[in-house]
Parts: structure tokens; C-alpha cells; sequence
């Protein structure tokens, strides 16, 4: 059967609200996450950490767990499938944690040393508990510190950036601030927990995960068992969350070395605690932040030092420094990024990777500087508004900060502010707000997409994106619709398999922007071949893309999406509990796709900042070097219960470089947020707090409230 094409055309589907296409399946229980898909003869694995923080493993006394029932096999060390971690992935060398049993060292606490599998989750669970493994333990540490031994500069670039005589503009300045921040160690907390089964049919190798991109994961699952690429398969259609956490982990690993033994399909699902170990987490940072300033407010010289931790086997880069670096003009500007390695397991990505720190650093010393120059803090970043890159010296592709300011404090009634700290108050409670900026880099990476226009009359997008909660899936619809002038109901977007080919990971707010670059070339050029009337055969007409040339082309300038977030806040004099009582962010993130699931990355974003400020704190036990509290009973995050009344919107700011003017929105929403709450309570209080989280016991220390027993040095300050 043979159709032909319709000469009705529909534009407009882009910028439009539009529900999740999946949403239905999703709130019925019909979309099959990773860890729920049904397979014959399924086995399942149950992993084994370490207990210890530092040492070798002696022995793993298996053959009782093997006499348990259903117990199938005790991987460990001495009888694990060899693997090759020694290579150059998508995003460099692998962390050493995913090459499984290939040694008997422990570099930290919660290091695989053995995994279990049986015929049910519950026998593998029984088992894997019962199993006992001896250790020869070493001495550990994990103590982190500004300036602690060990610290040093990593090799790379980005780790240190300077521009002018630093030492000569603060000591002509005629305001200086000179302020030490610190953050906490932070997780990503996805809903959905990592989840990967693993099976082998007709000698290729498939894998159902939970991922950020699923030839990412192939590619790096084919180098690590060296395996042909076009021998393994990777499907991720539904994820419940990312952040940052779901790339190559040891889930994934664990089934394929259970599969390949066992010649039948394993799944591996980490539970909550396992997360908190194994799949990364934002580092703890000390930041030092010097500002100085003329009368006016004139930046005249910036640094900021930044300083995280990694684990002993792979080094990762917390980058807080390099907030700062496109943000605000001044004549010498220096931005340094170092590292300790502890004997913890390795960072990586967390939403918003250096930004989200850096920022709380950055905009509290801003704020600290207006009130020393006597100036509106939203003023003072007017002042040091930058025409060119502070310090790359290139074009903006566009900058609208100054009209998220001048929109927020509209709405926000900002003019109606006494900048006076510790006057408003209501029984109890002392009022405040504040304010500050938010920035995150505009990034692209070549993909490709196919678009088939079927014989009904439908369309077939085929691209291996990643919808990560995000509303990718839809967004991408609406790109194809806008471009093909369809209905969106006409069009279906198949994502997550790694057999569409190289596509972007959902990954630095640049997952859209590269797959709907990727869908619009294919789209565009499969428009241009059907002529009005033709006719398609049954198997459709296909057109494939490549954005790899294209993105080369692109000129060297400073790409950013920007923002202004607004807080009020409210400090109970009695327990020092500090409430947010209202947040607005106001952004410049490109042409919108999709206004409605948009603003809920926005509001997402920023009541993760509001978490980072008031909650969030992973503590690590020097003596175990374990976390105290790995699970979501002690490790408390915010809900949208936790602000009563919290709005994002946007301003105009489409890219011109983009063919549908998209930057990206996944991070820039959390930017800037935890600043603003900071400075905030400041404004209720007149303390200035420099640590996170700004806890009740943390506010009543620092002396001005009843109760009080005096400041902390370091820690809170007085206005």
C-alpha cells in the first residue's frame, strides 16, 4: 500500500505548551522502567560493598552463600570476567571502579568486592548479606580541609585562568572583600534507582538501563569487554531521573559479567545506599573569593579559589572557580581550581557542575561587596556588566542578564526593599530577601537523527536521546512538527537505542539543543524530497543526518544562558529555622520549546537550590570513613512543599546560531538559587552565613538570635 503526502501545512507547535507524549503511559503505570521489564529465565544480582575504608581483600568465604537456595554464583576477585579499563571513552578514561573484581584492593568504603546472584532478588539479597569477607585493613583518611596537604593544581585546561596584576588592583581598591565559603558534600537522589539487566542472543549482547545515552554507555560497555561495537545494544526508554548519576556504572558492568557467565539474563538494581557510594556525588568545596572594588562599585579585581576532593584512583574536578570567569568585568582576574585526593569514592556531575558551588561563593561576595560600597546589590551588577568576555575578550552570542534583573525585580518588588538588615519582622519571625545571578555555558556536540514519513501519512523520528524527566521527548516532537508543518499528533519520537546511532548524552543543558540540531536537518531535508502529492512507498521514505560538520563551522564566541533569582525568607528567633517563603527566577535560556515542562525544570532547578541552602549535608565519618546517614531518612531534600509560592519565567533571548534558537535549561535553574536564600537571610538576620547548609543550630551560633552562644569563626560573621 502506497499513500500519498498532504499539502496542508501546520507551523507553530514550538513555544507552545504541550503535555509529555509518554505522560499518559507514565501516570498509568504502562511506561516499563528499567528495573521492571519482564524477561524469561531472569536471574538477579545483589552486590556486595566494602565495610572498610582502605586495604586488601583477604578471602570471600562463598561456599556457604552457594549452598543457600537459589543461589547461582559468588562473583568476586579470584573468578570475575577480565576487562579493559585502560581506555579513552566519550568522556576520557573511565573511573577505576567500573573495572570489577579485577584486583583485591578497597580504595573506600562501598567498593564492589563481590556480588551474588540467585534465581530471586530476595535469595540474592539473603545471600549477599550472609556472605562474609575478610579484609586487611589500612589506615584511611577522608578529612577535607582548605589547604590541607596533598592539595594541588590538576593539569588541564580551565584550572587556572588570570588576567592582570592581581596584588596592585586590591591594594588600589578602595573596598575589598576577602570571604571563604564552604559546601557540603552533595548527591544526586534521582527517584529511579540505577538498574541494568544484561543478556546475550544469537552472540549480540543487549542491555535495558537506565541511562543519560545509551551509545555512551555502548561504547564504553564494548571498549571495557572488548567487544565489536556492533555487537552490543543499549535500550534506556524511560528514566526516573539523572542529574548527572546515570553514565557508565557498576550495575551495567555487574549484569554483562553475570550474563556472560551464567548464559542467561541477569539484572542488577543498586539500592538506595549502594547510590550513595557508587554513582557519584557533588564534592565538598572551600572557596576563597576576593573582590575589590572602586567607590563606585567598579570591580578593579576578582579571585576566586576553588578547592574540592577526588577519590585516590581517578581524579575529578569539582570547577567552582570557573563561575565567575564570563560573569563580571574587572582589570585583573584570577580563577584557580585545585583538588585533594581522600580515600572516598570519585565525584562527578552533579546538576549544574561547578556553577551550582561556585555560584553560592560568587554571589554572596557580590553581596557582601554591595553593602560594603553602600550600593543595591542588583545595581552593583549592573555596574561590572562585561561588553565582551571578562576574560576571553570574545563577543557574547547574547546577554540578557540585566533583563532578567530588570523583569525579576519588577515582579518581585524589589524597589519597594529596605536595604537595611534585621528590621522587617512578623511575631516571631524576621524577613528578608535577597537576590542574586545565575549563568551556565551554552554547549553543543554533533549527533544524528533519522525521520521516515510512513505510508500513513505519520512520521518516524528515530534519535538515541535520552528523556531524563526533561520532557525531551516532547520538545523533540514539536521541533520535528514545527519543521515537516504537521500536526504534532502526527509525529512519533523514538528514543534510547543505541542502534539509532551516535547521538548527545542528556548532559551540560545541551541534550535538546544537539538532538533537535540533529532532528531539524533531517526533518528539513526530508521536507524538501516529498513533493505535494507523491506518493510513499510501504516502507517509507528516510532521511538520515549528521551534525558533526555543521557544529565545526560554528564561531568562537561566549555562549551562556543567564539568570536572576529572588528570595524571601523568614528566621524564627526561637529555633533558628529559616524558612523560604517565596523564589522567582527570571531567565535568558534561548527559545523556549516548551513552556510548560520548561518551567518545571525551572521551579525543579531551583528548589534543589533552596535544598542546597537549607538542607542538604552528606557527613562523612572520619573513623569509618562511611557516610553517616547514606539514605533519604538522614539526608533530607527539599519538595515544592518546602516554598510556599515559587514562580519561573523567561525573557526573550533566542540563539541566532541555533536553527531553532535553543541554549538549554537543565542547570541554569539550580544557579544562583542557594545565593539568593544566603543573601537573603542575611537581610532578615544581618549575618552573613558562608557555610551550607544554613542550619537552625548554625543560626542560633552566630549570636544575634535568643539562645544564642556566640559566632563561630569561619563560619557566620555579623553585618
Amino acid at each position: 500500500m502506497t499513500t500519498t503526502t498532504e499539502t496542508t501545512t501546520v507551523k507553530g507547535a514550538v513555544g507552545t505548551a504541550h503535555t509529555r507524549v509518554e505522560g499518559r503511559d507514565k501516570v498509568t503505570g504502562a511506561a516499563r522502567y528499567a528495573g521492571e521489564l519482564p524477561f524469561a529465565n531472569l536471574a538477579h544480582g545483589w552486590l556486595v560493598p566494602s565495610t572498610i575504608a582502605r586495604g586488601r581483600v583477604r578471602s570471600v568465604e562463598a561456599d556457604p552463600v552457594l549452598a543457600m537456595p537459589g543461589v547461582l554464583a559468588v562473583l568476586c576477585h579470584g573468578n570475575a570476567p577480565r576487562v579493559d579499563a585502560n581506555y579513552e571513552g566519550t568522556l576520557g578514561r573511565p573511573d577505576p571502579v567500573v573495572a570489577l573484581f579485577q584486583h583485591d584492593r578497597v580504595p573506600f568504603v562501598g567498593w564492589p568486592v563481590a556480588m551474588v546472584v540467585a534465581e530471586t532478588s530476595e535469595q540474592a539479597r539473603e545471600a549477599a548479606e550472609a556472605l562474609v569477607v575478610h579484609y586487611d585493613q589500612e589506615p584511611h583518611d577522608v578529612e577535607f580541609s582548605a589547604g590541607r596537604p596533598g592539595t594541588y593544581l590538576p593539569e588541564g585546561d580551565g584550572m587556572r585562568v588570570e588576567k592582570g596584576d592581581l596584588d596592585a588592583q586590591l591594594a588600589a581598591s578602595a573596598h575589598v572583600v576577602d570571604a571563604e565559603y564552604t559546601t557540603p558534600e552533595e548527591h544526586h537522589i534521582s527517584m529511579e534507582p540505577h538498574a541494568a539487566t544484561a543478556r546475550w542472543d544469537n552472540g549480540r549482547l543487549e542491555i535495558v538501563d537506565s541511562n543519560q545515552g545509551s551509545t555512551w554507555v555502548a561504547d564504553e560497555i564494548a571498549k571495557l569487554f572488548s567487544l565489536d561495537p556492533s555487537s552490543v545494544r543499549v535500550l534506556s526508554e524511560h528514566v526516573g531521573g539523572a542529574f548527572g548519576s546515570k553514565g557508565l556504572r557498576v550495575h551495567q558492568v555487574l549484569a554483562v559479567m553475570a550474563s556472560t557467565m551464567l548464559d542467561r539474563p541477569v539484572r542488577v538494581v543498586l539500592t538506595r545506599r549502594q547510590m550513595f557510594s557508587l554513582v557519584g556525588y557533588r564534592s565538598p568545596t572551600t572557596q576563597r573569593v576576593r573582590l575589590g572594588a572602586e567607590p563606585d562599585g567598579r570591580l578593579r579585581a576578582f579571585e576566586h579559589q576553588g578547592q574540592s576532593l577526588s577519590s585516590t584512583v581517578h581524579e575529578f574536578v569539582e570547577t567552582s572557580a570557573g563561575y565567575g570567569r564570563p560573569m563580571y568585568a574587572a582589570d585583573a582576574h584570577h580563577t584557580t581550581n585545585r583538588v585533594v585526593r581522600l580515600d572516598v569514592p570519585t565525584p562527578t556531575w552533579v546538576r549544574a557542575p561547578g556553577e551550582a558551588p561556585g555560584s553560592f561563593a560568587v554571589e554572596s561576595a557580590l553581596d557582601e561587596l554591595a553593602e560594603k560600597c553602600g550600593m543595591d546589590p542588583i545595581a552593583l551588577r549592573v555596574r561590572n556588566e562585561p561588553a565582551v568576555g571578562p576574560v576571553s575578550g570574545l563577543p557574547f552570542s547574547s546577554r540578557n542578564l540585566l533583563a532578567c534583573f530588570d523583569e525579576g525585580a519588577r515582579r518581585f518588588g524589589w524597589a519597594d526593599r529596605d536595604p537595611r538588615p534585621g528590621l522587617r519582622r512578623e511575631g516571631r519571625w524576621l524577613l528578608g530577601t535577597g537576590t542574586a545571578a545565575a549563568t551556565f555555558p551554552v554547549l553543543v556536540a554533533p549527533s544524528t537523527a533519522a525521520v521516515t514519513a510512513e505510508a500513513d501519512g505519520t512520521y518516524t523520528v528515530r534519535i538515541t536521546a535520552a528523556d531524563v524527566g526533561t520532557g525531551a521527548r516532547t520538545a523533540l516532537t514539536l521541533i520535528a512538527a514545527d519543521v515537516l508543518e504537521v500536526p504534532a499528533d502526527r509525529v512519533q519520537v523514538r528514543i534510547g537505542d543505541s542502534d539509532f546511532g551516535h547521538a548527545m548524552l542528556a548532559g551540560g543543558s545541551m541534550g535538546t539543543r544537539s538532538w533537535g540540531w540533529a532532528v531539524t536537518a533531517a526533518a528539513r531535508e526530508l521536507r524538501e524530497k516529498l513533493v505535494p502529492g507523491g506518493h510513499i512507498p510501504p516502507d517509507g521514505i528516510t532521511v538520515r543526518s549528521d551534525t558533526s560538520a555543521v557544529l565545526g563551522t560554528l564561531s568562537e564566541k561566549e555562549r551562556h544562558s543567564f539568570g536572576a533569582q529572588f528570595a524571601e525568607v523568614a528566621v524564627d528567633v526561637a529555633t533558628g529555622e529559616v524558612r523560604v517563603r517565596r523564589m522567582l527566577g527570571i531567565f535568558a535560556a534561548g527559545r523556549i520549546v516548551n513552556p510548560l515542562t520548561a518551567r518545571s525544570q525551572f521551579i525543579g532547578g531551583m528548589t534543589w537550590g533552596l535544598s542546597m541552602a537549607l538542607h542538604e549535608e552528606a557527613v562523612r565519618d572520619r573513623a569509618s570513613g562511611a557516610l553517616v546517614s547514606p539514605d533519604l531518612v538522614g539526608y533530607h531534600v527539599a519538595a515544592h512543599a518546602d516554598v510556599p509560592r515559587i514562580e519561573a519565567d523567561w525573557v526573550a533571548d533566542p540563539d541566532a546560531d541555533d536553527p531553532v534558537g535553543i541554549k538549554g535549561i537543565g542547570e541554569i535553574g539550580i544557579v544562583g538559587a542557594a545565593a539568593a536564600v544566603a543573601n537573603a537571610v542575611w537581610h532578615a538576620t544581618g549575618v552573613r552565613h558562608r557555610t551550607l547548609p544554613i542550619r537552625p543550630d548554625r543560626v542560633l551560633r552566630a549570636g544575634v538570635l535568643p539562645g544564642a552562644t556566640g559566632a563561630v569563626p569561619g563560619d557566620e560573621s555579623r553585618a
